[in-house]
């Protein structure tokens, strides 16, 4: 951000705990002024078999991801609704509409996201407000998450592919802070995968089954002794990017497909009137 001319501020919080998310937004407000654009992205998650995960791990999951996006929601609106303006950005994933074995936590949360966006969006329409809310849909993405989210598989965890770097991701974000689409689906598997849910869902479920275990793991053994951070923070930044360099996509089509959709329109309308032309002049 500095390289780019502006001036990062860090406010390290618990996004679990309402209190801290509160006083971070206040503190971003003091010294930043008015805040236009919330993005509620945070998560936590433990791949395992549901019998496997203890209870408290599973709460603690979901009041990262789940409660964590409820909590930044709250604190936004408190500040957009006064004026009437300001976009909320809710980062969901294919898993909001698919679940997926080993990933219990996070696909509950991720469908909670979605139940309790489209919930919210009601209420914000009834009551004919400026404030805008979206929701982006992503792929499997090369994160740090795969080597910082608890894990009791006996191999290394791993982004089902085809897996798409970071950027991907950022930069549907950012489309989406600036534009009106209530929601908005990045890489051609998350499209495929919803629709495909929404036609067969049953097939999707003896499919994975099958698939989704050895689909979520490397062949290297796991390392039983490496942190993660599920209850607190690992000691170390890892950055944007995770260990799965050499197989992730820097680039979607179909996200561009779908962010220049009018100009797409206009260009087979084109097509075709000229097609339509050649024919009739033959």
């Amino acid at each position: 951000m500095r390289e780019a001319g502006g001036e990062p501020l860090e406010l390290p919080a618990d996004v679990g705990d309402f209190d801290a998310v509160e006083v971070a937004a206040s503190r971003a407000e003091e010294a930043l002024g008015p805040i236009d654009v919330w993005v509620n992205n945070a998560m936590a998650t433990i791949f395992a078999p549901f019998h496997e995960i203890e209870p408290a791990e599973f709460r603690r999951a979901t009041e990262v991801t789940y409660l964590g996006t409820v909590h930044g929601t709250y604190a936004a609106l408190r500040r957009m609704r006064p004026r009437d303006r300001g976009t909320i950005v809710q980062v969901g994933s294919a898993l909001a509409y698919r679940g997926i074995p080993l990933q219990t936590p996070y696909c509950g949360a991720k469908h909670a996201i979605q139940g309790f966006t489209e919930s919210l969006r009601c209420e914000l329409l009834h009551d004919r407000s400026g404030v805008r809310l979206t929701m982006v849909q992503l792929p499997a993405l090369n994160t740090p998450q795969f080597d910082h989210g608890r894990s009791r598989l006996p191999n290394h965890p791993q982004p089902v592919p085809p897996i798409y770097q970071p950027e991907v991701a950022a930069r549907a974000i950012v489309w989406s802070a600036k534009h009106a689409r209530r929601e908005l689906n990045v890489g051609l598997p998350t499209t495929i995968t919803m629709a495909g849910n929404a036609v067969a869902p049953g097939l999707g479920d003896r499919y994975l089954a099958r698939a989704g275990y050895d689909a979520q793991q490397t062949d290297e053994p796991a390392n039983p002794s490496r942190p993660d951070n599920l209850f607190e923070p690992v000691p170390r930044d890892a950055g944007a990017h995770g260990m799965f360099e050499a197989t992730s996509h820097p680039h979607s089509l179909q996200l561009w497909a779908t962010t220049h959709r009018g100009r797409l329109a206009l260009v087979s309308a084109a097509l075709v009137g000229a097609l339509a032309w050649a024919v009739r002049e033959r």
